[in-house]
């Protein structure tokens, strides 16, 4: 990415455009049951990482309000150094995963299509210079907006996608 915002803007914009489609496609391409098989951090299945991929995408838009209005005040009462969110990053990804645990694969890439689309359409409403400005994500990943997201919202996607497809492909050839 360039240090320019406006080229920041256009470059996160391609590239999520461009991996939502190929992550879409892909995943449409296999077969439901594939997503039940395989393995991976907190012993989810293909599934259930296609569930952390769909509800992890509403908060992308959540890190623009962040860079466009700072971090939430605290509290007059809250004490100097209160404590991070309930369980931290590991349980809230885990309660999502249970919230769509009833959600059939195809629920879930709706999920994600709608989120992928507010997601771009708010980039696409945010004044360029806001992507330079620092912020910082819920999995603690820090730096300018538009290096963020190009991290979570494309690179952790993927690597999440490519995963799946991995441990599908690995299910396939041993049955």
């Amino acid at each position: 990415m360039t240090d320019q915002p406006a080229d920041l803007k256009a470059q996160l914009l391609a590239s999520l455009r461009s991996s939502g489609e190929e992550l879409l496609s892909k995943l449409e391409e296999l077969p439901a049951e594939a997503l039940e098989a395989g393995c991976y951090e907190s012993g989810w299945n293909g599934r259930q990482i296609l569930a952390h991929i769909a509800a992890i995408e509403w908060t992308y838009p959540k890190l623009i309000d962040l860079a466009r209005n700072g971090p939430p005040e605290k509290k007059p009462d809250a004490p100097a150094t209160s404590k991070p969110a309930k369980g931290g990053i590991n349980s809230y990804n885990d309660r999502q995963i249970e919230r769509y645990a009833d959600n059939t694969v195809a629920e879930l890439l709706e999920v994600f299509r709608k989120n992928r689309e507010t997601t771009i359409s708010t980039i696409e409403a945010t004044e360029d210079e806001l992507f330079a400005t620092e912020v910082k994500s819920a999995g603690g990943i820090k730096g300018p907006l538009a290096t963020v997201l190009n991290l979570v919202a494309i690179m952790h996607v993927n690597a999440h996608v490519n995963d799946v497809l991995d441990a599908a492909a690995r299910a396939q050839a041993s049955g």
